[in-house]
């Protein structure tokens, strides 16, 4: 080979190497379009606190998070393949798979151990546990995540349904007509009909907040799921996103006022006040539980799904019911002992 074949064998070899380094670079940053199932508040904060402290990019993912309207939604956005990933109500999973078995998506990783489904009221009603929800008038919206589990909680807490008067009432209008006395109490999200009636002019010592969690409803509540293909194809970056999750929510829960502050960037009609409010209140009743105190963040007791899918049955006729297998994948997680949260 002559001199200059080998200078140009030389650099042309070296021009493969760069390349082959950029593509490694490239194929590292993989992007995630990640679906919320509502708007930026402030229980979102650990996915802003991964983004801003580079826990993502650290992973090799380059992650944007979008608003939802609701977990039906959120779920047919990972579903059809729009969304990899995405943050719904893992009981409205159940239901999505009993009616689309072929679909497949799965949660990886749970992020409320117990739902915020509430009764909310106010105290001068006397509502103190369920069955004096008996000769009360409860004003229930008929689309309430809450209120689908309202044939359950009626079993599990012997409730005479017949002695509930249900008023079908508008979400705009619940909190309102709660306030007014127009209904003696509502189901709701804990979290947002609690602040929605402080905003309402309220006082919060007025407010009696009934967690369904706290009387026989062993559901979950919402997960980060996940499309099956997107899975398949990388699932080396479905564990990244998982760990790079689970070092925000320790921060969130560490520093609740910084995380907030990440979500208030990304929301300029939000109160700030408000919003670390409904965090902490989060934190407290569905993301750091006794249970996940115990056996770390994110997993799920499979034998508690099962049950929750029995509690399900109770409210909603299973065109093919799914197993606990079918909801939940933890083959994402880490070992629990790196998943403990303060």
């Amino acid at each position: 080979m002559s001199h200059t074949h080998r200078i140009g064998a030389l650099i042309g070899g070296a021009a493969i190497a760069a390349l082959a380094a950029f593509g490694t670079v490239a194929a590292a940053e993989t992007e995630i379009k990640f679906a919320l199932d509502w708007k930026f508040e402030g229980p979102s904060a650990p996915y802003f606190v991964a983004i801003d402290k580079g826990y993502y990019k650290a992973e090799g993912l380059n992650v944007t998070v979008d608003a939802g309207q609701g977990s039906v939604q959120g779920i047919g956005r990972v579903a059809s393949g729009a969304y990899p990933m995405g943050f719904v109500d893992i009981n409205s999973l159940v239901k999505f798979q009993s009616e689309n078995p072929d679909k497949k998506v799965k949660g990886v990783l749970m992020m409320y151990d117990a739902p915020p489904f509430a009764i909310v009221s106010l105290k001068k009603f006397g509502i103190g546990k369920p069955k004096d929800l008996e000769g009360k008038v409860l004003g229930a919206p008929a689309a309430d995540g809450a209120f689908a589990q309202w044939k359950a909680f009626v079993q599990e807490n012997n409730i005479d349904a017949a002695k509930v008067t249900i008023n079908n009432v508008g979400f705009p209008v619940r909190e309102p007509m709660l306030a007014s006395g127009e209904v003696q109490a509502i189901t709701g999200f804990s979290f947002s009909s609690y602040f929605n009636l402080v905003a309402k002019g309220v006082k919060p010592d007025d407010i009696a907040v009934m967690l369904m969690s706290d009387h026989g409803l062993v559901l979950y509540g919402n997960a980060v799921i996940v499309n099956p293909d997107f899975a398949k194809a990388n699932p080396e970056a479905v564990k990244a996103f998982v760990r790079a999750t689970i070092k925000g929510v320790v921060d969130t829960v560490k520093d609740p006022v910084a995380a907030n502050k990440a979500v208030m960037k990304r929301n300029e009609i939000g109160e700030e006040q408000v919003e670390l409010d409904r965090l902490k209140m989060a934190i407290r009743d569905n993301f750091v539980t006794p249970w996940v105190k115990k056996n770390g963040f994110g997993g799920v007791d499979m034998a508690r799904l099962e049950k929750s899918i029995e509690q399900i049955g109770m409210t909603y006729t299973y065109q093919s019911k799914p197993k606990p297998a079918d909801i939940f994948d933890s083959s994402f997680l880490a070992p629990a002992a790196e998943r403990m949260v303060p």
